[in-house]
This record gives structure tokens, C-alpha cells and sequence, in this order.
């Protein structure tokens, strides 16, 4: 009951070839009992041939030839059967009538079929038992029973002789149906199961993808803007140390300043990864392997708890103040009132803005921007426009991987929102986003603000 579909056909492999059997014990059986039938019927065709005036080793061939007929019960069960009820009114074949009508029952033949050959043979044998019955009991004279006996007795013969094997056979016929069923919905469970196995596994992989995306996309936007102020700081530092050591002292506290602070966001962030393998070590520490549900959950954690540490919007003028210190000249205008949103809705409107900062002290040195913020019904936009660089500023030197573009994308097409960037008409650069309000009403995003505002 439990053998799979692929257990069967490797073991049918090695029994199969027999013709219409398909195991080896089965021809053992068929033959048998068409041996046993032969040699029944060989017996009786002695009597048969006396009664018919035919000589006896014609009666026993004829009797020999019509039992082995039961060999083929399992490839043409209708043609045993017909067999049988023939050689009824020679009361030959007892044993195949048995077989033949077990075989027929328990056989996928039409149930009408085996209901109207189950009648032809109650009928033949009822009336050869009549037949007999009767005469024998002319023949006694001293035996009077009355009138009801030879048709009841043969009513009796006629039934045992052909309800039970039937019944028998259609019971086994339901039996192998029910088991066949059984092992085609255990294949079909087993199908299942490993088709959830591998989506599960896509899934875990999906997880674990995502996951490393994330962290290092986090990772990028901390590092890329805490060590790219640095390098200003520490450019500005070796220019104005000879002649203004008080400002010199006053950068160097600034970049330990920023040192420090990206130590901390880093160490903040690896907490949250630790908190996130946390989840799974319990599991693992068993021996066993880790289930992939927990890589899905560590991953949905150490995200959820990165959005809850994360930056928020009430820091973005810090961040703006960190960049006019590192020489930028850069403005800031906020439109409407600073309500709160959801987590990761704050993080990504900051680090958008910390990106975009990040690029302009990498590629437009000396350049003024304007930073904008605008908190509208539904939603909040953000843009950040630099003009061009200042040719009389000497370019840090900061190297680019080319991800931070790609990575502000991401995070805001991720939250269903609106990312355009490109150059302006004024040889600047111009980054626009939109995000949806997660905590408040579902709207669709109305697009990035415009160079005027937001």
C-alpha cells in the first residue's frame, strides 16, 4: 500500500513477460488449477460418454480439452464463463463454473455483463438439477417427498453453486480497486510533497537572496556616506591644516566624529544578523538540518528589526548639517507638517537622500544642492538636485561601484513607489522619489516632484 509508482515498475521489471500474467505465482496458480480442472473434467467425460454413447477416450479428451480452458481465466474470463454454462447439461466443469464466475466478478468486465452471465449459469444449473433431480426421484419409488422438494432443493444447488463465487468476486474486484486507488493517491501525495519540498526550497533560496540584497544594501548606504564624508574631511584637513590648524583640529574631531558613528550603525547591524541566526541556531545545534521555513522567518526578523533601528525622517536635517560641514553647499525646504510613517517607509526616504548626498560628494565637487522634502496626503516625495561642479574644487577622489543608483531603485520600487533620476538642463543631477504612505490611506503615487519644489 505504501510502494510508490516507481518501487512498482522497478519490481514489475523484473517479473513482467509472461504473457498476460505479470507475476510469476499467478501463472503458478492459473496452471494448477487448469490441471486440476482438466483432470476433473477428463473424469467426468467417462460418465459423460457412457450416458451419451460416445466412446470413453473421446469423452476424455473432450473433458481434458474443455477444463484447461480455466488457463486463460485472467486474459478472457467471458470465454471460461460461456464455457462453463455449455458444458453445464453435461454436469462437467464444476470447479470451472467456480473459478470462471469469481474471475468474472473480480475482473474490470461491465457489471451488466457479469450479471446477465450470472444468470445464464444460475438458470443452466437450476435447470439441470431440476432435470436430474426429477428423475432421480421417479426412479425411487420408496422416496415420496412432496411437490416442493425438487424445486426448492434445486433453487439451493443453483444459488450455491453460483451466488457465492460471484459475490466473492466482486468483493475482491472492489478490494483491489480500493487498494489501486490508495497507492495512486499516495503517488499523488508523494508528488505533492515533493513539489511543495522544492517550492519551499525556491522559496528559502528566494529568502536568503533577499536578505543578503538587503544587508548589503544597507551596508553600501552606511559605509558609502559615513567614509565618503571622511575623505572630504580628511581633503579639506591636509589643505587647511598649514595655514588654519584650529580648523584642522576641527575636522579631525569631525572625522573621528563620523568614524565612530559608522562603527556604531555597523555594530547595529550586525546585531540584528545575530538576532537573526539566533532564530535558526536552536534548530541547528540538534544535529540536524535547519528547517526552511526558519531561514524564511530569521530573514523576515532581522528585516523587521532593521526597519525598527533604522534611520527616520526627524534625522535628515543632521544628515544635511554633516554635509554642509564637509564644505557642501546645500539647502533644505520641507513642505507640510513631519508626521510619523511606517518604519521602513522613513528608511528608505532617508537613505535616499543620504545616497544621493553620498553622489554628489562623489562626482560633483563644489556643486550647490537642494535637498526637498514634501509630506502630502497619501504620500511622501523627496528630491535631491545638485548643480554642476565646481571646477576650482579639487576632486576627492572617492571611488564608485556604480550600486548606489541601482539601490535607491530598489528600496523604492519595493514599497510600490516612483524613483527618476538623471541629469538636468543645468549640468547637474537630479533625484526624485515618491513613496506611499503604508500607515495611512492606499493611494497610488502622483509622481516626483518637479526643480520648483515639492
Amino acid at each position: 500500500m505504501t510502494a510508490t509508482g516507481a518501487d512498482r515498475e522497478a519490481a514489475g521489471s523484473t517479473t513482467r513477460g509472461y504473457w498476460w500474467w505479470e507475476r510469476r505465482r499467478s501463472v503458478a496458480l492459473d496452471v494448477g488449477l487448469a490441471l486440476v480442472s482438466a483432470l476433473e473434467c477428463g473424469l467426468e467425460g467417462v460418465e459423460f460418454a457412457g450416458n451419451t454413447g460416445l466412446p470413453v477416450p473421446v469423452g476424455v479428451v473432450f473433458g481434458l480439452l474443455a477444463g484447461s480452458v480455466l488457463v486463460v481465466r485472467r486474459r478472457w474470463p467471458i470465454a471460461v464463463v460461456l464455457v462453463s454454462i455449455a458444458m453445464t447439461p453435461a454436469e462437467m466443469g464444476f470447479l470451472m463454473a467456480l473459478v470462471g464466475l469469481y474471475t468474472l466478478a473480480a475482473s474490470e468486465v461491465p457489471r451488466r455483463i457479469t450479471v446477465v452471465l450470472a444468470g445464464m449459469a444460475l438458470v443452466g444449473t437450476f435447470i439441470v438439477t431440476y432435470v436430474r433431480l426429477r428423475q432421480t426421484v421417479a426412479e425411487d419409488a420408496d422416496f415420496g417427498p412432496g411437490d416442493w422438494y425438487v424445486p426448492l432443493v434445486s433453487v439451493f444447488m443453483a444459488v450455491g453453486l453460483t451466488a457465492p463465487a460471484v459475490l466473492f468476486g466482486l468483493y475482491i474486484g472492489a478490494r483491489r480497486r480500493l487498494m489501486e486507488s490508495l497507492r495512486e493517491r499516495a503517488d499523488s501525495l508523494e508528488r505533492e510533497l515533493s513539489l511543495l519540498a522544492d517550492r519551499a526550497e525556491e522559496r528559502a533560496e528566494w529568502a536568503r537572496t533577499e536578505e543578503r540584497t538587503r544587508i548589503a544594501r544597507e551596508m553600501h548606504d552606511v559605509v558609502a556616506h559615513r567614509v565618503s564624508l571622511m575623505v572630504v574631511h580628511a581633503a579639506a584637513l591636509q589643505a587647511v591644516a598649514p595655514k588654519d590648524p584650529a580648523k584642522a583640529v576641527r575636522n579631525a574631531a569631525l572625522v573621528g566624529d563620523m568614524g565612530r558613528q559608522a562603527l556604531t550603525e555597523l555594530r547595529e547591524m550586525l546585531g540584528v544578523l545575530r538576532s537573526g541566526d539566533a532564530l535558526i541556531a536552536p534548530v541547528a545545534a540538534g544535529g540536524g538540518a535547519v528547517p526552511l521555513a526558519a531561514v524564511g522567518q530569521a530573514a523576515a526578523a532581522a528585516a523587521a528589526a532593521a526597519s525598527e533601528d533604522g534611520p527616520r525622517l526627524s534625522e535628515l536635517e543632521a544628515l544635511v548639517a554633516q554635509s554642509r560641514q564637509a564644505g557642501m553647499v546645500v539647502e533644505l525646504s520641507v513642505d507640510g507638517e513631519l508626521r510619523p510613517y511606517a518604519p521602513e517607509v522613513e528608511q528608505t526616504a532617508f537613505r535616499v537622500v543620504q545616497e544621493a548626498l553620498t553622489n554628489v560628494h562623489k562626482h560633483a565637487a563644489g556643486a550647490k544642492t537642494w535637498v526637498r522634502l514634501a509630506h502630502r496626503g497619501s504620500e511622501v516625495a523627496m528630491q535631491v538636485e545638485n548643480g554642476p561642479s565646481d571646477a576650482a574644487v579639487a576632486d576627492a577622489g572617492l571611488p564608485s561601484g556604480g550600486n548606489g543608483l541601482v539601490g535607491m531603485r530598489e528600496r523604492v520600487l519595493g514599497l510600490g513607489g516612483v524613483f527618476v533620476s538623471g541629469p538636468t538642463d543645468a549640468g547637474g543631477f537630479r533625484v526624485s522619489a515618491v513613496l506611499p504612505d503604508a500607515s495611512g490611506p492606499h493611494s497610488s503615487p502622483s509622481g516626483p516632484p518637479g526643480p520648483s519644489g515639492v
